[in-house]
């Protein structure tokens, strides 16, 4: 189980996509690859927007960046409206608590030459 993970405030989500924008750039990441993936969702007929940044399985919470110990994942540092944080899971449990409408992002482990869709005869 992995130690670490991303908390998100989906209630506060501007739906700039700089999220998406950083993580493309720091992974190299085509156009139609995605490590975080804004979602636009309307409400009552048109008059409510909530914009909820998913990760994907291309994220590795910028293992690259994180492991040397000063850096948050590209997504978190350009996050214009602050409504990510980076953390231990234990710490980030706590911050699920404080605020309901949040979710909270692990990804499994994996080798970071291979991406996670990537045949495993390759």
């Amino acid at each position: 189980m992995a130690s670490n993970g991303l908390w998100i405030d989906i209630e506060f989500c501007t739906g700039c996509l700089a999220c998406e924008v950083a993580c493309r750039y720091e992974h190299g990441f085509a156009i139609e690859e995605f490590g975080i993936k804004v979602v636009e969702q309307v409400l009552n007929g048109g008059q409510t927007f909530n914009f909820v940044p998913i990760p994907t399985d291309l994220c590795d919470l910028c293992v690259s960046r994180t492991a040397k110990g000063n850096l948050k994942p590209a997504c978190v540092q350009h996050c214009l409206a602050q409504v990510m944080e980076y953390g231990k899971l234990t710490d980030l449990v706590k911050r699920m608590e404080e605020k309901p409408r949040s979710t909270l992002w692990s990804p499994k482990p994996r080798k970071a030459d291979r991406k996670p869709f990537a045949s495993a005869a390759v």
